[in-house]
């Protein structure tokens, strides 16, 4: 059974997240749902320059993420949103 994780944002993301253009958002939103169901799926990578194997990127409909995937409690948390 796959575990899906919530996907949650820190101050800064959501202030790079409320910048976005509604489809931009609607497109990167579906992108971390898609996320959500495997942060260590394809297309991601550690964090470079990271000590923590938790802390990870991926590219999301064009934008840059840097998140932090708490899996006690299957939490995903983007710390930063880059580009678009």
């Amino acid at each position: 059974m796959s575990r899906r994780f919530t996907v949650q944002y820190t101050d800064q993301a959501q202030d790079s997240l409320n910048r976005m253009s509604s489809a931009a958002r609607a497109r990167f939103e579906t992108g971390m749902a898609k996320l959500a169901s495997a942060p260590d799926g394809h297309r991601t990578t550690p964090a470079k320059s990271s000590r923590e194997k938790d802390r990870r990127s991926a590219t999301v409909a064009g934008f840059f993420v840097v998140y932090y995937v708490s899996r006690g409690v299957l939490v995903i948390t983007a710390l930063q949103i880059i580009g678009g």
